[in-house]
């Protein structure tokens, strides 16, 4: 919509090769999450602070993101819009013919900052808690509580 961007032309630029890369959060182990933009990637990390993600900045390079060798299981972040589903299906695919386990996280409201800024850390580490694999619940959400 809009609402409370920059009154700019082109508000976004990016220099280089972006396919395959993103804006990393923390140094990836056997486990991470991806997602398309920093706001929703960051927004997520607020509650799962020792999780290493993952923000592509758009979701056609979300769906070609690079993989790290130590990767098991790839948390997916979605955007509830029709070009986060479509990104999230290939990512799904490409993880699975990789041997990682995807898994897909997903906001109640449009994204996961939308679901930080309007529900607050409380209700989304609750919202989450039960998308999250059991052992992962333990390491990224419980300890941090």
């Amino acid at each position: 919509d809009g609402l409370g961007k920059a009154p700019v032309d082109t508000p976004r630029r990016a220099m280089g090769d972006l396919l395959g890369n993103a804006v990393r959060f923390g140094v990836p182990g056997n486990v991470m999450a991806a997602g398309e933009g920093i706001e929703t990637t960051l927004s997520l990390r607020c509650a799962l602070p020792d999780m290493a993600m993952a923000a592509a900045l758009s979701a056609a390079h979300l769906a070609a993101i690079l993989f790290p060798p130590t990767l098991n299981r790839l948390y997916i972040i979605r955007d509830n819009d029709p070009a986060g589903d479509g990104a999230r299906d290939n990512l799904i695919e490409r993880a699975t013919d990789a041997g990682i386990e995807a898994i897909v996280l997903s906001p109640r409201m449009e994204d996961f900052n939308e679901d930080l800024r309007c529900l607050g850390l409380a209700t989304l580490r609750k919202s989450i808690a039960d998308q999250l694999v059991r052992r992962d619940r333990y390491r990224f959400l419980e300890r941090v509580a």
